[in-house]
C-alpha cells in the first residue's frame, strides 16, 4: 500500500484538463513533482503555471501521446530530471461517435492512436525504469494507473470505434497487473473506467490532428456526438471526485476504480450473456429510455 505521497515523482498525460488536471491538483497539494503532458498548449501553460503556483517542481511537455519518437524523448527526459517516476497516469484520450462500419481510417487512427498507442507507449518506456529502480531499492513503490471507461467493460451502440480502444486499454492493463505480479511486488497498476463524468472529452476534435482531418460527419456521427455531449455534460459526478478515487485506489492498491459503481449491473447483463452463451442485451438496460431514443433518431427520416 502506498501511503506517501510527498517528493513522488508523477508523469500525467492529458493533464491539461479532465482527470489529468485533477489528478494533477491533488499531487501538487501532497506535494508531488509532476510532468505534464497535454497536447493543447493553452492548456498546459495554465496547468503549469497552477502547479507551480501550489509549489509543486513541474515539467512541461506539449506532445502527441500516440507519436513513439516524442513520448521516447519526454521519458528520456524526465528520468534525467527526477529518475524513474512513482506514478505513471496514462490518461490523454479523446472520444468518438457513429456507426462502427461508418468509421474512415482516419478515424481509427486517431482514437486507437492516442487511446490506445498512448497508453501502450507509457507502459512500455516507464515499467522498466519502475522495476529497475525498484530493484535497486526495496522500498520504493510505484503504481500505473490507465484511464479507460465503462465503454471498455460495456458496447454502447453507436461508440464502435471508441469501445474497442477501451476495451483494449482494459485488456492490456489486466494483463500488465499479471505479468508485474510475476516480477515484482513493488510496481502496481489500476485501471480507471468512469461512466459520464464531465470533462472536455466530447469536445475531443479540438486536437485532431490535420493530417488526420475528418470527413463531413454522418448523420449517425452527429446523433452520437450529440447525445455524448448531452450525457457527459449532465453527468453528476465530477472529474474531481473521479481524480481523489484514483489517489484512494493507489493508495489501497485496487485494481478496478470506477466513477458509478451502480452502472456495474450493465456489466454483469454483459457478462451472464458470456457465460449462458445468449445474444447479447441492451448495455442501457437500466436506462431504456436511452436506447430508445437513439433508435427513434437514426430511423426518422
Amino acid at each position: 500500500m502506498i501511503t506517501n505521497f510527498k517528493g513522488k515523482t508523477a508523469v500525467l498525460t492529458g493533464a491539461g484538463s479532465g482527470f489529468g488536471l485533477e489528478c494533477a491538483r491533488i499531487g501538487a497539494k501532497l506535494g508531488m513533482n509532476l510532468v505534464l503532458v497535454d497536447v493543447q498548449q493553452d492548456a498546459l501553460d495554465q496547468a503549469t503555471a497552477e502547479m507551480q503556483a501550489l509549489g509543486a517542481e513541474v515539467l512541461s511537455f506539449r506532445l502527441d501521446v500516440s507519436k513513439a519518437d516524442q513520448m521516447q524523448a519526454m521519458s528520456e527526459a524526465v528520468f534525467e530530471r527526477f529518475g524513474a517516476p512513482h506514478f505513471v497516469f496514462n490518461n490523454a484520450g479523446v472520444a468518438s461517435g457513429g456507426m462502427i462500419w461508418e468509421g474512415t481510417v482516419s478515424d481509427w487512427e486517431w482514437v486507437l492512436g492516442v487511446n490506445l498507442w498512448g497508453v501502450i507507449h507509457g507502459v512500455r518506456l516507464f515499467t522498466p525504469m519502475m522495476l529497475e529502480a525498484a530493484a535497486k531499492d526495496p522500498s520504493w513503490q510505484g503504481h500505473i494507473v490507465n484511464t479507460a471507461s465503462m465503454a471498455g467493460l460495456l458496447n454502447a451502440p453507436n461508440m464502435g470505434v471508441y469501445n474497442v480502444s477501451k476495451h483494449a486499454v482494459v485488456s492490456l492493463t489486466e494483463t500488465l497487473y499479471q505479468d508485474l505480479r510475476l516480477v515484482s511486488d513493488q510496481v502496481g497498476t489500476s485501471v480507471v473506467c468512469p461512466y459520464f463524468v464531465p470533462t472536455g472529452i466530447s469536445q475531443s476534435q479540438r486536437n485532431r490532428p490535420a493530417q488526420l482531418d475528418s470527413q463531413k460527419p454522418t448523420r449517425s456521427q452527429l446523433i452520437g456526438q450529440a447525445m455524448t455531449d448531452k450525457a457527459v455534460g449532465s453527468g453528476k459526478v465530477t472529474a474531481a471526485e473521479v481524480a481523489q478515487k484514483v489517489f484512494d485506489g493507489m493508495a489501497a492498491d485496487q485494481f478496478y476504480i470506477f466513477s458509478h459503481p451502480r452502472a456495474l449491473g450493465n456489466v454483469h447483463s454483459r457478462m451472464e450473456c458470456i457465460v449462458q452463451q445468449t445474444n447479447p442485451t441492451d448495455p442501457f438496460a437500466e436506462r431504456p429510455d436511452i436506447g430508445r431514443d437513439l433508435k427513434l433518431a437514426l430511423r426518422a427520416t
